[in-house]
């Protein structure tokens, strides 16, 4: 997961725009004559322009070579204790490989992360990027249950999401953390309001057994994966259900799966403070100096006053919201996912501290899923039903409050508004399924699982502890010395060289290997 369990306007989107509940979850396909599903027949067609739920945007553009990308739908049961009940439809994406027949190894399936980032719409963005291993791969993603059109859970509309991104994440006495924890529960309601049925069944586990299934119907006898952030956390689950279907695996940007939501949460929160201290070391080291500050402590002292600030009197953002302390904080942790977005942070900050919010709020509607339309993916809402699902632990006010003081010495600037992320999952409908993810897998094949040093979202240590959890002989750890959310799209060519030469030949690199 990017960030934590829903933080207060984070990684938390929904939208107004989704099918309907029986449309999306139930509908055609409701207990139908054929219930062997490993069988079907994929019809595969030139992909349409990505639904609003998500993300919206255009058609993806052809590939270099011309060809196109194709879509598809794959029938699933939507209760997997129940495999001859109902079944609900899981959006696929896929692009032909371009090598030959004899040397194609499979399908190589994409997850993305968040959880709730739609896959059919982000693999194409990266069609380029992964043209060397579309040589001997056809490259897959999918939406995953409760995520877009597969079976996408719907919350609260447009206008109540830019009320509830502006509310205050980082409530100060008893009134605003009443109002902060109502808002939280009538998010919640709405959830099971507008999407009920689905709840209960989109754990990672389910979404883990979609994938066998989809290894299945793809035709392949072994799952080759590459997944990112929360997607490692899928693939590990994926892994210790089925370790002997394992292909050829890669983890980058890497979740830790021994953490409760409370320990990842001030993992994220050291973590964003460790990535806002490299862009501070970095800002006052240019030739032509720091415009947001003279030393690394004057950066961050001026975005904690800036904060402060923005708590009490909101300045101009986006016409004709304003910027919160709350969508400023979003802003500022989206803009530290890639070092390639520094330079946003610097112009935002400059701009804020004239009075004027708008690249703040830009940088804030990017990560919450927000068009420049005004309507909303639904990556909040799938994000915190799967989260929910997941995660057993249901944290109170009082939890909060006892360690705030420990969340605040982890970070000044995303400590608070991390802690209060953790009542997320008040009074929500389906109970959470366990403390953290199992992802033991003795018998798996490799899975080369990649940490980067300076990694805001899922701290490096996490690496560490996922080799060790997936067991002896199973996680193969290669450390990136670098800055953003994950190694593999920095462009360094030491982590590209081991991961490619994994996925086209199956050479293993040497655990312990660092790239820098």
């Amino acid at each position: 997961m990017p960030l934590s369990p829903r933080p207060r306007a984070v990684i938390v989107t929904a939208t107004a725009l989704l099918l309907s509940l029986s449309a999306a979850s139930c509908g055609d396909d409701a207990k139908g004559d054929d219930h062997d599903l490993t069988a079907q027949k994929l019809s595969w067609k030139t992909c349409e322009a990505p639904s609003e739920s998500e993300g919206g945007g255009t058609a993806p553009s052809p590939l270099p070579d011309g060809d196109v990308w194709q879509c598809a739908t794959m029938k699933a049961p939507l209760d997997w204790d129940d495999p001859k009940g109902n079944t609900i439809r899981i959006a696929l994406i896929r692009a032909r490989s371009s090598g030959t027949e004899s040397r194609r190894i499979g399908s190589l399936v994409f997850n993305f992360g968040g959880p709730g980032l739609s896959g059919v719409k982000t693999l194409p963005s990266f069609g380029e990027d992964y043209g060397r291993l579309r040589t001997r791969y056809d490259l897959v993603s999918f939406d995953p249950r409760g995520v877009g059109r597969s079976a996408g859970v719907r919350c609260e509309d447009d206008a109540a999401l830019d009320e509830y991104f502006q509310q205050d994440g980082t409530p100060d006495d008893a009134a605003e953390r009443t109002e902060f924890v109502d808002n939280t529960k009538a998010f919640n309601s709405a959830c099971e309001e507008n999407s009920g049925k689905t709840l209960p069944h989109v754990r990672t586990t389910d979404a883990a057994r979609d994938m066998d299934l989809m290894r299945q119907v793809l035709g392949d006898d072994k799952l080759h994966y590459f997944g990112f952030s929360y997607g490692t956390e899928l693939g590990g689950v994926y892994a210790h259900l089925f370790p002997e279907n394992v292909g050829r695996a890669v983890f980058d940007a890497v979740v830790d799966p021994t953490q409760t939501a409370e320990q990842g949460s001030l993992g994220q929160a050291k973590g964003f403070q460790l990535a806002l201290d490299n862009y501070a070391r970095d800002c006052v080291s240019q030739a032509e100096g720091c415009p947001v500050g003279d030393t690394e402590q004057d950066v961050e002292d001026r975005i904690v006053k800036l904060l402060g600030d923005l708590d009490s009197k909101p300045i101009t953002g986006v016409f004709p919201r304003d910027l919160t302390e709350s969508e400023a904080t979003a802003g500022i942790a989206q803009a530290l996912y890639s070092q390639d977005l520094w330079q946003y942070l610097t112009e935002g900050l400059e701009q804020a501290y004239n009075g004027d919010g708008q690249l703040l709020m830009l940088l804030s509607d990017s990560l919450n899923g927000r068009s420049e339309n005004g309507e909303y993916s639904n990556i909040t809402a799938a994000n915190v039903s799967i989260n929910c699902a997941d995660d057993k632990p249901r944290y109170t006010t009082e939890d909060v409050e006892a360690r705030l003081a420990e969340f605040r010495a982890a970070s000044p600037v995303f400590g608070e508004w991390l802690a209060w992320s953790m009542l997320g999952c008040a009074d929500w409908a389906v109970a959470g399924a366990a403390d953290h993810p199992d992802v033991r897998a003795p018998g798996s094949a490799p899975i080369l699982v990649i940490g980067n040093t300076g990694d805001p979202a899922t701290p490096y240590g996490g690496a560490r502890k996922m080799v060790e959890a997936l067991g002896a002989g199973v996680g193969i750890e290669l450390t990136y010395k670098g800055q953003g959310h994950g190694a593999y799209g920095s462009g360094n060519a030491c982590v590209q060289t081991a991961v490619d030469g994994y996925l086209l030949t199956g050479k293993v690199p040497k655990t312990g290997t660092v790239c820098s």
